[in-house]
């Protein structure tokens, strides 16, 4: 098992790209905590995890506040002991539209959940790392930072923050044998798909969207969390400030 005996937080862990990471994760040996604000989805991947013979734990917890990352990091050592890998997947949006449309109330979550996220899952979790002697960081970010689409200029520009302060925090923190590595995801099968879509799952709009994508199809959850797998193993572990694109060619 590549991961076994690690612990790993997964956010937004209670559907989408984090519950595949947790299952994945939890697939390979890992004990994982599944955070969301989400308690129904949360406790249904944790129980379904139990259930599949894996370890995981669900702790509710907002990442866009300090004080639910001080709950969320206690839990994972009070429960497991430990903590080698920090997920920061959770992530929302603002609906595709005009750039003048968003509120400032709709900016302001975006950015918070978004970025202001890395900040304090930084501040909780590389004290950790570094009284362990190491830890793996991996940010779920998104195409939309690198190759943005119209109608989502405040998303794409939180993502594009999260990618460099990703990247950054990697060359800070490589002394500490901290990793810190981005997985870029295409527009997938995710409870935010509708809202990049404006607010419509519709079959005209998911054949425009693949169609930006050469390989023909929108991302999965097993896609994005295979990639986290390799780079939170120790096969990756020369491995760090690297962004990978999960995007079927879409960012060629």
């Amino acid at each position: 098992m590549r991961l076994k005996d690690k612990v790993a937080i997964v956010t937004g862990g209670g559907s989408g790209f984090g519950e595949g990471i947790a299952k994945r994760f939890a697939q390979e040996g890992a004990r994982v905590i599944v955070n969301d604000i989400n308690v129904d989805g949360g406790e249904r991947v944790a129980r379904e995890i139990g259930g599949a013979g894996g370890q995981a734990k669900f702790v509710k917890a907002d990442v866009a506040k300090d004080a639910d990352w001080g709950t969320l990091v206690k839990a994972t050592l009070d429960t497991y002991g430990k903590l080698d890998i920090v997920i920061n997947n959770a992530g929302t949006t603002h609906r595709n539209q005009p750039i003048l449309n968003v509120t400032e109330e709709q900016f302001d979550r975006v950015y918070a959940v978004n970025v202001k996220s890395l900040f304090w899952s930084a501040r909780h979790c590389i004290p950790v790392f570094r009284k362990q002697g190491g830890g793996v960081f991996i940010t779920i970010a998104s195409t939309a930072g690198v190759r943005p689409r119209p109608g989502l200029t405040w998303y794409n520009g939180s993502k594009g923050a999260a990618i460099l302060a990703s990247r950054s925090m990697a060359v800070e923190l490589a002394p500490d044998k901290i990793r810190v590595n981005v997985i870029n995801p295409v527009a997938g099968e995710t409870p935010l798909l509708a809202e990049f879509m404006g607010g419509a799952d519709t079959p005209e709009m998911r054949a425009k969207f693949i169609a930006s994508v050469p390989f023909g199809r929108l991302s999965r959850p097993e896609d994005v969390a295979n990639a986290a797998l390799y780079l939170a193993s120790d096969e990756a572990n020369f491995i760090t400030g690297a962004c990978i694109e999960v995007d079927g060619g879409r960012c060629v």
